[in-house]
């Protein structure tokens, strides 16, 4: 029994170097409720260290994918929990494109919504959560990352954009990353990188004005 807790324990721990500041992402799953891994009407917690741990590294756009689809699930169910395979995402940009790439991975591991090759639901297809990513799907205003969250229930969608290129740059700092890179950077310079670093990305992860939130 004291070994199997000790194993559970090495397995669970992460030694995180930085704590963010950012409300976590609550959202229902029917399928986990009608397998008993949830009870009825209660959600999933994500929160941005999970969404961390889906892309492996914390960044403008990691943080800005959370927050496109926090703001997004925020504005479509504002008075009740979303629900996992009643909520379509549309990107605006290709599917092998770095940035829409990158942040419909995230996205889809908060929704659940996947292309062709995700959940197809319990028997009769409940709680299916296939096709319901789709990439290409509209010319957006902007150059700037654009999502839109349609609701299967009610036809609502919303549309989020990150203005990204509104992110401040970090400073002199971030130059440190090569030496990191190649192991020639000091301790100082490490340090120094790493709280420019994540100082941009706390930006990202508070400041409502890098994000414009409307229904389409």
């Amino acid at each position: 029994m004291g070994s199997s807790i000790a194993s559970e324990t090495r397995v669970s721990r992460t030694d995180w170097q930085v704590d963010y500041d950012v409300d976590p992402i609550e959202i229902r799953d029917p399928v986990a409720e009608a397998l008993g891994v949830l009870e009825p009407g209660k959600p999933f917690v994500i929160t941005y260290t999970d969404a961390v741990k889906e892309a492996g590294h914390s960044c403008p756009t990691a943080s800005g994918a959370y927050r496109i689809v926090q703001l997004g699930l925020d504005a479509l169910y504002p008075d009740s929990y979303p629900v996992r395979s009643e909520i379509e995402v549309q990107a605006a940009g290709p599917r092998d494109d770095a940035t829409y790439g990158v942040m419909s991975r995230i996205i889809s591991y908060v929704t659940g919504a996947t292309d062709d090759d995700g959940f197809s639901g319990l028997a009769g297809g409940y709680g299916g959560r296939r096709d319901l990513l789709r990439f290409d799907v509209f010319d957006p205003d902007t150059a700037e990352p654009t999502f839109r969250f349609r609701r299967t229930d009610t036809g609502e969608t919303i549309e989020v954009i990150y203005h990204v290129s509104d992110v401040p740059d970090g400073g002199p700092a971030i130059g440190n990353l090569q030496g990191i890179l190649d192991g020639s950077a000091s301790d100082q310079q490490r340090e120094a990188f790493a709280d420019a670093w994540h100082r941009r990305v706390q930006v990202v992860l508070s400041d409502g004005s890098l994000f414009t939130v409307e229904a389409v």
